[in-house]
């Protein structure tokens, strides 16, 4: 009894994790290549094909960023293969039998209405627009992504080397950035390589049905007795039926592709970025709505349509200008309340502010720390007292004019020259240096400290300095 509960929960556990279905679902496919399927479980089938390609579309419009769904290239690898089992399934009955089931009867019947010349066009259409357009452009911007991330690693590494070593981030969120890295660079290149299964299939697509179509009137005219035009009708709806029903889920999977590659990183899903970004500019739909309200006073032009359309885009305008009215007014507030809590922050308000260079103030560069006053300490100023600089220079009283720009000093300009120069010849950010008094040290004398620890001293005559 007890054997029996634990074999069936190992086989949950498998069936939770997806072992035992992928390789249920590989096995399955291999089968539908081989033997003839009924044609209730074809039906089943091809509609297990088109609602598998919609639900990857809509997972990746909410996909924040490409790496989360690294298994995309797996999945247009198996839906390809699936597709083609399929294809090869309904051409087996198409052919032997003149009838593929009702799905592909009803696109050959309802979709195209019945006629073969309208059906023959429509499928060439999806498969020049899947194979010339989605397919294509997805397959050359996989390619430049695959390029770049690869030229990109490098610098991308020794600048996590760099912040581990300044203490900016610790092993472990280095090691997570590193496997990150490692994960786009393999996700584009399989992107790329992936393409190009998505275009095969749009060609198979197109052979396929050709074939349909010449064997089928083949096989009606020479075996079965049928007329020319009775089966030139008959083979041709099936045939194009079998090919809308196939390319319609390639069709949604080279667009989820396309969206897929396209999509940056970002902390929102794609319908929101599109929603803030393009409401970030109401003038644009105030000026659309305009011109579709010229389109409807244009003679011979339907008016009903432009009107309802411009009158839209003119309410979403003024909607969303009242929305960013808003949050311009509430980040204003907000502005105003941290400086009425701590007015020290203020940093480029006339009489007694403080500009900030290299991460501290230029009053906290001549004073060492803030002045004491009499009102209570906020959480910045707290905050400030309990951090400790990665880099700090401390000066002797009489080296202090050297760090006091109102006296000529232009000590903390070199220290950001020295960085910003730096950055552009090395490619890294050294964290910002602390400059500030200590009265401990000689009139004269000048350290340097790492994390608060001394690690240089020196002697500096004032006089004498280059």
């Amino acid at each position: 009894m007890a054997a029996s509960q634990d074999s069936t929960s190992r086989f949950m556990r498998a069936i939770k994790n997806g072992d035992y279905l992928l390789a249920a679902a590989l096995f399955a496919v291999v089968i539908v290549l081989i033997l003839p399927v009924p044609k209730a479980i074809l039906d089943s089938l091809l509609s297990l094909s088109i609602g598998f390609s919609v639900m990857i579309l809509l997972v990746i419009i909410y996909v924040r960023e490409p790496v989360q769904l690294s298994v995309f290239p797996s999945v247009l690898l198996i839906t390809t293969l699936y597709r083609l089992a399929l294809n090869v399934a309904s051409t087996r009955l198409i052919l032997l039998d003149g009838d593929a089931g009702k799905i592909i009867e009803s696109f050959g019947q309802f979709v195209v209405g019945g006629n073969y010349v309208v059906g023959a066009v429509v499928f060439l259409i999806l498969v020049i627009v899947n194979f010339l357009v989605i397919t294509k452009g997805a397959g050359r911007i996989a390619e430049v992504a695959a390029r770049f991330t690869l030229d990109a690693m490098p610098g991308k590494q020794m600048a996590i080397d760099a912040e581990l070593n300044a203490g900016i981030i610790d092993e472990t969120t280095a090691q997570k950035r590193r496997e990150k890295i490692q994960q786009e660079a393999d996700f584009y290149g399989k992107m790329d390589g992936a393409s190009k299964f998505v275009r095969g299939d749009a060609i198979a697509g197109i052979l396929i049905t050709l074939i349909n179509v010449i064997a089928g009137f083949g096989i009606g005219m020479l075996q079965r007795g049928m007329t020319l035009p009775e089966s030139l009708k008959l083979y041709t709806l099936l045939s194009i039926g079998d090919g809308l029903v196939s390319q319609i889920p390639a069709l949604i999977l080279s667009l989820a592709a396309g969206l897929l590659i396209t999509r940056a990183s970002g902390r929102q899903n794609l319908g929101s970025s599109l929603a803030r970004q393009l409401g970030f500019y109401p003038r644009a739909l105030g000026i659309l709505g305009g011109i579709l309200f010229f389109f409807a006073i244009m003679p011979g032009m339907p008016r009903i349509p432009f009107i309802a359309l411009g009158g839209l885009a003119i309410a979403l305008a003024f909607t969303m200008k009242r929305r960013k009215l808003d949050a311009t007014r509430f980040s204003t507030l907000l502005d105003e309340a941290e400086d009425f809590e701590d007015p020290k922050s203020r940093a480029d308000m006339p009489g007694g502010a403080s500009t900030r260079i290299g991460g501290k103030s230029s009053s906290e560069a001549e004073s060492g720390v803030s002045a004491v006053s009499d009102a209570p300490p906020t959480t910045g100023e707290l905050q400030k007292l309990v951090d400790t600089d990665i880099l700090s220079i401390e000066l002797g009283y009489s080296l202090l004019r050297l760090a006091d720009e109102n006296k000529g000093g232009d000590l903390i300009a070199r220290i950001i020259g020295l960085r910003k120069s730096f950055a552009r010849e090395m490619g890294l950010v050294l964290p910002t240096v602390a400059v500030r008094d200590n009265f401990e040290l000689e009139a004269n004398d000048y350290r340097f400290l790492l994390r608060g620890k001394p690690v240089a001293q020196g002697r500096l005559l004032p006089n004498r300095s280059l």
